[in-house]
């Protein structure tokens, strides 16, 4: 079993895991390298651009970790709106042929 889970069902998708934890880590840990690497890029200073490299790359990290997960709640909740969007209109045209 892989150590970051990569399929998800909505239910489990839905709680807090060990995979929100990391992408909250390497959230921080990029947006702050990201800063300092910018900032040291302008002056030209080598330090600069390994740090900017290091941000993006846990950048790149984070998002590979909580995709799947983000994806999987995300086509939960459109299904869950199309429902009720359904379920609207056929209230609303309901209202609509008792009026008429």
């Amino acid at each position: 079993m892989s150590f970051i889970r990569r399929e998800w069902t909505a239910a489990a998708a839905d709680n807090w895991t060990k995979e929100d934890g990391i992408a909250i880590v390497l959230s921080a840990l990029a947006y702050i390298l990201l800063t300092i690497g910018i900032g040291l890029s302008l002056l030209l200073l080598p330090v600069g651009f390994i740090s900017l490299g290091a941000g993006l790359l846990l950048t790149f990290l984070m998002h590979w970790v909580i995709d799947p997960k983000l994806k999987k709640i995300s086509s939960e909740y459109e299904k869950k709106q199309h429902e009720y969007l359904e379920e609207l209109e056929r209230k609303v045209r309901w209202e609509e042929q008792d009026n008429g």
